[in-house]
């Protein structure tokens, strides 16, 4: 089998309890780890001893790389924060609260297919998905027939994961959005392309 159909298993996790200066707003502050957040991170990387993990990655935003922190020195190996895998950006709905409308009417028009639409500032659903797309993919092709750690966020991989298996949709997946702290969706990728094996996704938002 050749290198390029050789697979790399992706473990994508979202990050720890977080906390953050305006908690009660849309921002895109990086936060820090609540000490509950901590915990979740030390377990989810316990769980994780018997994977023979080879490096952690994580997105650029502190309260992920302070979770890849510890589940790298949890695991003994590097921890490398590379751009791409960020959540998406609420540009100028920065300062609304949480459950702004225009917020929630472009993610829901990027989960139906619309992915051209902006958030006002910020990024377009396709936008989103390209460049997350070539963080997995330049990370894949670092770590063939090896397993990793990505440490990422909760809105862009509930994006972003179900879209990964071109040209499909995998709908189930859609279904199941909402992404519990440190919850883990294992991802293979090859030269054929990325599958994802498994999702901790929920139909409940009460678990976020």
């Amino acid at each position: 089998m050749s290198d390029l159909h050789c697979p790399a298993t992706l473990l994508v996790a979202r990050h720890g309890d977080a906390e953050y200066g305006h908690p009660s707003v849309l921002s895109d502050e990086g936060g820090w780890l609540s000490a509950e957040g901590r915990a979740q991170v030390r377990g989810m990387a316990d769980s994780l001893r018997e994977r023979n993990i080879a490096r952690v990655y994580t997105s650029r935003l502190e309260r992920a790389i302070e979770s890849g922190q510890l589940v790298a020195e949890v695991l003994g190996v590097d921890v490398v924060a590379v751009g791409g895998l960020a959540e998406f950006s609420v540009g100028a709905l920065a300062g609304r609260r949480h459950d702004d409308p225009e917020l929630a009417s472009v993610f829901k028009a990027w989960m139906h297919g619309d992915q051209g639409r902006f958030i006002p500032g910020g990024e377009s659903g396709a936008t989103v998905l390209r460049r997350y797309r070539e963080a997995l993919q330049g990370i894949a092709d670092q770590h063939r027939g090896e397993t990793v750690v990505v440490v990422s966020h909760g809105g862009v991989m509930s994006f972003v994961l179900p879209r990964l298996e071109e040209p499909a949709v995998r709908a189930d997946l859609v279904a199941r959005a909402f992404l519990p702290n440190c919850a883990v969706a294992e991802v293979e990728a090859d030269g054929d392309g990325f599958r994802v094996l498994t999702w901790p996704g929920s139909r409940e938002r009460g678990v976020v």
